[in-house]
């Protein structure tokens, strides 16, 4: 029997679990993008997901666990293996403290945060993806980003349940050591806030999704920005010297003003779109492919690496296509 059917047949007996062989993963990402998984399989119990990641060890068969699909590139051509997705989503406020599970959607998290009359995570809101995502990737926006209010994470080494202090994450600028174990799978958060009048945040709040929305529409089928925004401190010289001081915000430059020194808006490739009114906004326009989608993001990398002589990092993840 081949592996791929005898570990279906394995998973489809574990409790809690669903299963779908050959499941779209066009299905499970912003950008619309992606070819079939061999196996996929999703869960809100901790309990099954650690046994299907065991099934499909037992099975030899490879395994990438995904949450929202917001940052993610998927191949054309799909994944060899299994597909895995968290989707537990408890949400529980201990004033001023909130704990979450690692599937709820980030914008939940933040209007649960609100409606409590519990500030720190308002200038997330609008972010779409999952908490686990955000705590992953270090979320933020305006200044501000999810690993100031975190006190605890609790994940799976694969071997053991796990808890980390805040320190214990090495939470920088979009990183966190999760990013350094990707086989770690982060199971739940736990969120310290602060008092504050519900109506102010929800203010804030309202005004951030709406100038965001009109940035990154949510019917647009793109990952929001696709390039890291960079450290003035740690550009080359050269290129440091031909920033704007207007342009610097906390000490980051906006990945954006390279791309737009270059002349990205507008550049397309396929059904793949550079947007014309934000250089970093890249986007499926229809029925755009992965190939056409890395080709034009290794395109823009070139031409800012041959301008200004420093390396854009991706935002999104890839699954099936090796990292540009």
């Amino acid at each position: 029997m081949p592996l791929i059917e005898e570990t279906g047949q394995r998973l489809a007996a574990i409790p809690n679990l669903t299963t779908s062989p050959g499941e779209p993963l066009s299905r499970h990402t912003r950008f619309g993008i992606g070819g079939p998984a061999d196996l996929y399989a999703e869960t809100g119990s901790e309990e099954a997901f650690i046994a299907a990641l065991a099934a499909a060890r037992d099975g030899g068969i490879e395994t990438v666990v995904i949450g929202g699909g917001t940052n993610l590139i998927v191949s054309d051509e799909g994944f060899r293996g299994m597909v895995l997705r968290y989707r537990g989503a408890q949400l529980e406020a201990h004033s001023p403290c909130i704990r979450v599970e690692a599937g709820a959607e980030l914008q939940d998290l933040v209007d649960f945060s609100i409606d409590r009359g519990l500030k720190g995570l308002e200038t997330l809101a609008g972010i779409p993806g999952s908490v686990g995502g955000a705590i992953y990737g270090n979320a933020g926006a305006y200044g501000h980003a999810i690993a100031e209010r975190v006190v605890e994470v609790r994940f799976f080494d694969g071997e053991a349940v796990r808890a980390f202090a805040n320190q214990d994450c090495r939470f920088q600028y979009r990183e966190s050591i999760f990013k350094d174990h990707k086989e770690w799978i982060i199971f739940s958060t736990g969120l310290r806030l602060e008092p504050a009048d519900a109506g102010v945040l929800r203010e804030t709040a309202s005004d951030i999704v709406k100038v965001r929305n009109e940035k990154f529409p949510p019917t647009m089928k793109c990952a929001g920005s696709i390039f890291k925004n960079l450290m003035l401190n740690e550009l080359p010289p050269a290129a440091a010297s031909e920033v704007p001081p207007y342009m610097v915000r906390e000490g980051k430059v906006p990945a954006a003003w390279f791309l737009e020194q270059v002349g990205a808006k507008g550049t397309r490739r396929g059904q793949i779109q550079v947007a014309t009114y934000h250089a970093n906004l890249v986007y499926n326009d229809g029925a755009g492919t992965a190939t056409d989608l890395c080709a034009l993001i290794g395109e823009l990398k070139t031409r800012v690496r041959e301008r200004f002589g420093l390396v854009l990092e991706e935002e999104v993840q890839f699954v099936g296509i090796a990292a540009h």
